[in-house]
């Protein structure tokens, strides 16, 4: 019993000690409350430039619109594809939409890869092997002879200027396809299909087509899934290969477009958070080193420090500046570990467990994969980084999503916030759902960086492909009532001919009106009123008068009054002599400026003769007067 009772306490103090080695070692990592809140706040400022049309071109975080403007009603039906591009691999999907009032959904999807030649050659190539896959999906299903309406996810930041139309700001992730940045991705894709089965003796075939009716960022399309049966989701949330946020925003701040009812889907692009310079006190040498080596060096800097491309390269080079400095490893290391990206952001979901033996053993494990003959302590320590690293990424993606539930707040006035959806996206390179104590990092910041937001984290099945079908089937149900509406319009709607024809009847009947010989005949029947004449300005006294025309009536006392010019500047006067009173200046000789808006025709500026009154003014002998001479 003693012994075992020692051994536990050595094991514990061996783990503190390496605990408190490491933490000493990465404390430009950990963030206080006040730091994360301070960033929060960057955030939000950042956010309002990217909102606001003069700042938005030298903004860092663009805070796109995306054109969404609706979520599912549940009208919706019919069956519709779906691209979902973003990372080495992409899916093509058929979503059945049913209309039986059950609000169901059926779904077949296949994965295709993209080979790393492809995503870094020709951008043409890229749309090819896009085609290609898509008619492969098409072919395995039998439905290559419809025309289906397609959504397209392309996940990459994109300028749109309609639903349909985006165009590609700059490539992110793994992605350097040259001759796609500032091109339309939906006419690429569209030339890529109309391409396949053209030939020289058939030139107007095609293999097959499709309505290509939106296409949107993964995060809109995690946003979209719920909005079929969850109508209170307002943020859509992906952390994984990269990350990135969006939110319903009230058009009235987002003045990059014209008008400012209703509200539109907002795609935030936080991960270039920090290129301008803005998160330099918070960059370690570390985070420099995974810039520096990566295919944007500058770019997508908040991105580097939170998603899973590059966690496990922050915990490699970690590993290994500890080691050369002989804190691990007995100083020693391996060809292995020092290999660009030999080191899984996967093998931190093993290490970093609430089952810390099991995640010890794990670190072992990796560690002698690497070419490493690790301590206990190594493995203590491996472990103790890889919580660190994983730590800050949930805690920055934490502020930053603080300062979109803020904003979202502030639109609504309220004290507190209630929001019952925000969605994040199922396949997430495995960061957020593999990742428990990842996802309960981020939560328990959230509630702690904004307590008077109550929310609600919801895991996105199918995210960004079912979105892409999604509003896409919305897109369909607005573009079906719009052509309905157009046609009960269309049969309103004069062409000119027929208002000159409406024009001269309405002149024939008048005269008919007018007529003695024809009035009976007229519809237009023309009364005389006996009212001979109009005012003149020179009426005065009281009158009522009696207003009938409805289920109420009004009675009127109207008093009309008319004075002389020298009465009116005699007052003007009065009124100057009390103010130089007022200020304790009567007597005083001073310059006087008079404006006077009233048509006047001016030959030098301290002359001004009325040509006319407006606004009611009916003072006589003034007009055609020097307005000064009074």
């Amino acid at each position: 019993m003693l012994a075992s009772s020692l051994l536990a306490n050595y094991c514990t103090e061996l783990h503190d000690d390496q605990t408190l080695k490491v933490d000493k070692y990465l404390h430009h990592f950990q963030l206080s409350d006040k730091t994360l809140m301070d960033l929060s706040v960057r955030f939000r400022r950042e956010m309002d430039r990217g909102l606001s049309r003069d700042t938005n071109p030298t903004a860092a975080v663009k805070m796109l619109p995306t054109f969404v403007r609706s979520t599912p009603d549940g009208t919706e039906q019919g069956e519709f594809l779906a691209l979902d591009l973003g990372g080495s691999n992409f899916r093509v999907l058929l979503v059945k939409v049913m209309a039986n009032g059950k609000q169901e959904v059926e779904m077949e999807n296949q994965t295709y890869e993209i080979p790393e030649h492809i995503m870094r050659g020709c951008g043409s190539e890229l749309f090819d092997h896009i085609a290609d896959c898509l008619a492969n999906f098409l072919e395995k299903l039998g439905i290559k002879d419809k025309k289906l309406p397609l959504g397209f996810t392309f996940s990459f930041p994109c300028q749109q200027t309609k639903l349909d139309e985006s165009v590609l700001v700059h490539w992110t992730k793994s992605f350097r396809a040259y001759g796609v940045e500032g091109k339309d991705v939906v006419s690429l894709l569209k030339k890529s299909i109309q391409k396949r089965g053209v030939s020289a003796q058939n030139p107007s075939f095609m293999d097959f087509d499709v309505d290509i009716l939106a296409v949107i960022n993964d995060t809109v399309g995690t946003m979209m899934t719920c909005g079929y049966d969850d109508h209170h989701c307002e943020i859509g949330l992906i952390v994984g290969t990269g990350t990135n946020a969006c939110y319903m925003e009230q058009m009235r701040n987002l003045e990059l477009l014209d008008g400012d009812e209703g509200r539109m889907c907002v795609n935030t692009e936080w991960g270039a958070f920090g290129d301008d310079g803005a998160l330099e006190d918070l960059r370690t040498d570390v985070d420099r080193e995974i810039d520096a080596g990566s295919l944007n060096p500058g770019k997508q800097l908040f991105e580097k420090m939170i998603s899973g491309l590059y966690l496990g390269e922050v915990v490699r080079l970690i590993l290994v500046r500890m080691t050369k400095e002989k804190l691990l490893f007995q100083g020693k290391t391996s060809a292995k570990l020092l290999k660009t990206g030999s080191f899984s952001t996967s093998f931190i979901y093993g290490i970093d467990t609430d089952k810390e033996e099991e995640g010890v053993e794990h670190a072992e494990e990796v560690l002698r994969g690497l070419g490493l003959d690790p301590l206990v302590e190594d493995c203590i320590a491996t472990q103790r980084v890889c919580q660190v690293v994983s730590t800050r990424s949930a805690h920055l993606c934490a502020a930053a999503l603080v300062a979109v539930l803020r904003q979202i707040r502030d639109n609504k006035a309220a004290e507190k916030l209630r929001m019952s959806g925000l969605k994040t996206k199922e396949k997430l390179n495995k960061m957020y759902l593999l990742f428990l104590r990842f996802s309960r990092r981020l939560h328990k910041m959230v509630r702690r960086l904004v307590p008077d937001c109550d929310v609600r984290f919801l895991q996105s099945q199918c995210g960004s492909g079912k979105g892409a079908a999604m509003v896409t089937a919305v897109a369909y149900r607005l573009a079906v009532q719009h052509a309905e509406r157009q046609r009960i319009l269309d049969t309103l709607r004069l062409s000119r001919e027929q208002l000159l024809d409406v024009k001269r009847r309405m002149s024939e009947d008048m005269e008919r009106g007018l007529s003695k010989q024809n009035h009976e005949q007229s519809s237009v029947k023309m009364l005389p009123s006996y009212v001979r004449d109009t005012p003149d300005g020179t009426e005065h006294g009281d009158f009522l008068a009696l207003d009938l025309g409805g289920s109420s009536f009004r009675v009127l006392l109207v008093r009309v009054r008319s004075g002389k010019g020298h009465n009116l500047f005699s007052h003007i006067v009065d009124c100057i002599a009390d103010f130089l009173e007022y200020m304790g200046m009567s007597g005083a000789s001073l310059p006087l400026g008079f404006t006077f808006s009233f048509p006047c025709y001016q030959t030098k500026i301290d002359q001004g003769i009325l040509l006319k009154w407006t606004k009611g003014f009916k003072a006589s002998g003034c007009e055609g007067e020097d307005v000064l001479t009074y």
